[in-house]
């Protein structure tokens, strides 16, 4: 087969699309839905590696974190994760103390719902954190305006207060917020700094949270004795991980003053919680999504199939002609391949810019009603771009391919006669 065939086949292909074009939107239908659900699916996985990323800068992917509880969220060891003793202050301090080995260790712990008064407006469902001062030596702890508590003011137990980005726009919306006074539970607070902007998709609280030195939150909330503290573990050279995280189960275990037969009562949490966390839902999105678009393609090569063999029977006397003046059975299979490639290409066109301009719109206005969201890109990754138009070209292939068969085997004679 000569180039000069090939472009003839694409004329041909052309010609016939443009004087069927309801017949061409049709068949081309399944494609676009095929092709735009890979490319969606593929956006959303992009986006969900962006929020992972994100969140694995927020936490620190040199951080560790020693809790009662397991991030992972186990179901079957739940009942035994709830049954264990808190970490107590005295415990968490004491492991401070003696960690040698890390860079940074802290102490934390929180209330998860509280309410905060300024200027008589009551405000509610703010998560209170307590913690020392070398917490804002963390990811998590990063100011952009005005400053984290001193170790002076942690060691006096000061009415200070650092805002999570979200509670203070909530908090003071003409953005006066320094040096400001705020109340919680009767008592007066004043406000030394903001952290910045961090929610992520995995974790959509953390701007909705307030930062107090340790002791001025025990004397707020109480439960010195009763509440659950965690320790961040900041590793520094994640070459040391594997020792420091061993160090750390040892050190606990020997607070806690567990057996050597009996199991830790205590979780380590590191980044690779959402790593997990996240390939389950990739997995989710990728089953969906693939489900969908095999459904899609099947419909989109049984059109294009029928309307090949509706365009065979049309054009038989022409494919008989054709052939009486010699054209060779390649030239037919050809034609009838490109016709069909084409009209799954033109579906694959179709599905970019449609799919263009869902994405554009989603990742412009959902941020806005969800910061959550701020993740979405606002582009189309090209590798599904290139995926897209590689399958559409073989969906048509193999959708032509039967009735591409059947027009280069007819006779010429019987052709011919055909009406």
């Amino acid at each position: 087969m000569t180039f000069g065939e090939i472009i003839e086949s694409f004329r041909l292909a052309g010609d016939s699309m443009k004087s069927n074009k309801l017949r061409t939107f049709l068949a081309a239908l399944g494609v676009v839905i095929g092709i735009s659900f890979v490319i969606l699916t593929g956006w959303i996985i992009s986006g969900l590696d962006n929020a992972l990323a994100e969140t694995f800068n927020l936490i620190g992917q040199d951080m560790i974190y020693v809790d009662k509880w397991d991030w992972a969220g186990n179901r079957n060891s739940w009942k035994e994760i709830e049954h264990r003793k808190n970490i107590t202050l005295r415990e968490a301090e004491e492991f401070c103390e003696r960690m040698k080995n890390a860079e940074l260790t802290v102490p934390i712990t929180r209330t998860w719902q509280t309410s905060v008064k300024v200027r008589g407006n009551k405000y509610q469902g703010i998560i209170a954190l307590g913690t020392r001062h070398q917490y804002s030596e963390t990811p998590s702890g990063d100011v952009i305006e005005g400053r984290f508590f001193s170790i002076f003011e942690d060691k006096v137990n000061a009415n200070v207060v650092v805002l999570g980005y979200k509670v203070a726009h909530l908090l003071f919306p003409n953005g006066k917020v320094l040096n400001q006074t705020i109340r919680i539970r009767g008592k007066k607070f004043k406000v030394i700094g903001i952290v910045k902007k961090q929610s992520t998709m995995l974790m959509d609280f953390i701007d909705n949270q307030i930062y107090l030195p340790m002791g001025t939150f025990m004397s707020t909330f109480g439960g010195k004795r009763t509440r659950s503290v965690s320790v961040g573990v900041k590793v520094g050279n994640l070459d040391n991980i594997n020792e420091i995280r061993t160090e750390t189960i040892g050190l606990m275990r020997l607070i806690r003053n567990l057996k050597p037969e009996q199991k830790d009562d205590f979780s380590i949490n590191e980044t690779k919680a959402f790593e997990e966390m996240v390939a389950t839902m990739r997995k989710s999105v990728w089953g969906i999504g693939m489900g969908l678009t095999m459904l899609s393609f099947i419909v989109g090569i049984i059109g294009i199939m029928n309307i090949m063999f509706v365009s065979v029977a049309e054009r038989t006397k022409e494919i008989g002609i054709r052939k009486a003046i010699g054209a060779k059975k390649s030239s037919i299979l050809t034609q009838f391949i490109v016709e069909a490639a084409s009209l799954s290409f033109i579906g694959a066109i179709a599905s970019f810019i449609i799919c263009s301009i869902i994405i554009f719109l989603a990742a412009t206005f959902l941020p806005k009603a969800f910061e959550s969201l701020t993740f979405l890109s606002p582009v189309m990754p090209l590798q599904f771009l290139i995926i897209g138009a590689s399958v559409s070209i073989f969906v048509g292939i193999l959708a032509g391919l039967i009735p591409a068969f059947r027009a280069a085997s007819l006779d010429p004679i019987e052709a011919l006669r055909y009406e």
